[in-house]
């Protein structure tokens, strides 16, 4: 989890890394979240902007450490988003499953697609770009 810019990460447990093809995690989603304090009283529903987080830090995981870029851990960050759908709520109970796949990546960055799924089900989409920090 050392390629993670922002923690604590919302990622429990890496499944699969392929570093510069894809990662996949998992996240065990508790009522004791405490962004479900406010999302929603007497109804909590993760967060669109969490759901979409967790995807981005499973993306990092894919990103491969650059030799000789002189940095202990080259941490990509979220530089676009170009789409998001959230097709059904994630609730306490639930475990996430984020399935990231590097759809282009270069020096620079990557443009990646992911898929997160409760169960079979899946409840969000992305397709966003990760560039290295200046």
């Amino acid at each position: 989890m050392n390629n993670v810019i922002n923690l604590p990460p919302l990622v429990d447990r890496i499944v699969e890394t392929v570093p510069g093809v894809r990662a996949a995690g998992l996240k065990n989603v508790t009522v004791n979240e405490p962004f479900f304090a406010g999302h929603f009283p007497g109804r909590p529903i993760m967060p669109g902007v969490l759901i979409l987080e967790t995807m981005v830090q499973v993306a990092q995981l894919a990103f491969p450490p650059s030799p000789g870029s002189g940095r202990a851990v080259p941490v990509p960050a979220l530089t676009a988003i170009e789409t998001a759908r959230f097709r059904r709520p994630v609730v306490p109970g639930d475990q996430l499953r984020v399935e990231v796949e590097v759809l282009e990546g270069g020096k620079e960055g990557i443009r990646c697609l992911a898929l997160a799924f409760v169960g079979p089900e899946k409840c969000a989409e992305a397709t966003f770009s990760l560039g290295l920090n200046p």
